[in-house]
């Protein structure tokens, strides 16, 4: 009877059946079969609703979302360009801070590229950059942004592996000040020679930050309120939401109060509500699997191949990487990351490095072919085969490996805080 039960749900994944519906049945029937009382799912589901953090995952979707439907691009754009667009490839380093800036309040959900990629590419195009570097730039970016506050990913990976997400946002900062200078390494080595580099202009900035000024101060918001200690993550997150709405209705009036907002409210909770329906399905089946010590059992393989740290940090990183590309970044964190935690801890990874090094990996799947999400959603703004998109993306897949390898095997620059 359990395989007959094991099969169907195969069936039922096989032929496209949402996942958290997939997880729900696996748990019920796994514990049904063992003998334990499938109230053991419905434990933490209420385990989930009563954690404190669980807030920031709605407050700052509901703000990324508000932003990205808002001119904000608009403004930090100018901002930015007149800031250090007079730099060797600073149109290029502007494109990577702006999309890192926006990823970060609306999670890797595509949002970045559909928002920007139409205002950034002309943009690369006439500043000499060629379509090949542009398209890459703008796809590699989509997810650039993850390990920075107030990401989801992180405040997501934090609730299901019971790390602080304090913690976890300030581990997150060095690593990805890396993967940003490296692609504005790239970008400063690309520059276009032949055109006549643009001089700063003070009147012209001041002006774009006297524009853009409430917005650019936001993140500052964010990291003084909660490394300061002034409020904890959730009341960050409040207030930030409160801040956006206030900011892009009363003040900018982008977006108008009664036929907006309700809009925007609509699309992000349904995001919010497909990851937190999935997370509470998957950690039913998680507790079983971890009941049935299979972490352990895995570990127990994996001593026959691994021997060290280090080699298990390598195969970890190849695992990740094409979890990264087969699956969206919450899925995986919700159903992978309990069944690595326990093994990482028997080969005496740090649980914080390993938080990063996971992100990181999911971070580089968005571009990894032949199923990275972030091609997709290049190929459908911009109108190009995807076959194209993975020709284009090569070399930032490079640059974001190598930039892996030295955050996977240089501990200190996710641990230098603590």
């Amino acid at each position: 009877m359990g395989y007959l039960c094991a099969l169907a749900i195969l069936i039922l994944a096989a032929i496209g059946t949402p996942i958290f519906v997939i997880m729900a049945a696996s748990a019920l029937t796994a514990f049904t079969f063992s003998g334990v009382d499938t109230s053991a799912v419905a434990v933490e589901i209420y385990r989930i609703a009563s954690a404190p953090t669980l807030l920031t995952i709605p407050l700052f979707t509901f703000a990324g979302y508000m932003m990205a439907e808002s001119k904000s691009p608009l403004r930090l754009l100018k901002l930015a360009e007149e800031a250090i667009g007079w730099m060797p490839g600073g149109v290029a380093i502007v494109s990577i801070i702006i999309c890192a800036f926006f990823t970060a309040f609306t999670g890797a959900s595509g949002v970045t590229i559909i928002a920007l990629g139409g205002l950034l590419f002309p943009i690369l195009k006439n500043e000499g950059y060629t379509e090949k570097f542009s398209l890459g730039l703008i796809t590699t970016c989509g997810s650039l942004g993850l390990l920075f506050p107030p990401s989801l990913p992180i405040i997501l990976y934090g609730l299901v592996a019971k790390v602080d997400i304090d913690k976890l946002f300030k581990a997150g900062i060095i690593p990805g000040l890396l993967l940003i200078f490296i692609l504005s390494a790239w970008s400063i080595k690309n520059n276009p020679k032949r055109l006549e580099r643009k001089k700063f202009n003070s009147s012209a900035f001041l002006a774009a930050l006297k524009l853009a000024f409430w917005e650019a101060l936001l993140p500052f918001l964010v990291l003084i309120g909660i490394y300061g200690g002034y409020t904890t993550a959730s009341e960050a997150a409040a207030i930030t939401a409160f801040y956006i709405l206030i900011l892009e209705c009363f003040v900018y009036k982008d977006l108008s109060f009664r036929k907006d907002i309700p809009r925007v409210i609509v699309e992000s909770m349904s995001l919010v509500g497909a990851i937190l329906l999935i997370l509470c399905c998957a950690l039913g089946l998680t507790n079983y699997l971890v009941d049935e010590e299979v972490p352990m059992k895995i570990f127990v393989l994996m001593k026959t191949f691994l021997h060290d740290r280090y080699s298990f940090l390598l195969f970890l990183n190849f695992f990740l990487l094409i979890v990264g590309c087969m699956m969206d970044i919450f899925s995986a964190i919700i159903v992978v990351v309990p069944l690595i935690i326990p093994i990482a801890k028997e080969f005496g990874v740090n649980p914080i490095h390993l938080a990063i090094i996971f992100l990181t990996n999911l971070e580089i799947g968005y571009i990894t072919p032949p199923v990275g999400i972030n091609l997709f959603i290049s190929s459908f703004r911009f109108n190009r085969s995807v076959t194209d998109l993975y020709k284009v993306s090569l070399p930032y897949l490079f640059l974001l490996l190598f930039a892996l390898a030295i955050i996977t095997y240089v501990p200190w620059l996710t641990l230098v805080w603590f």
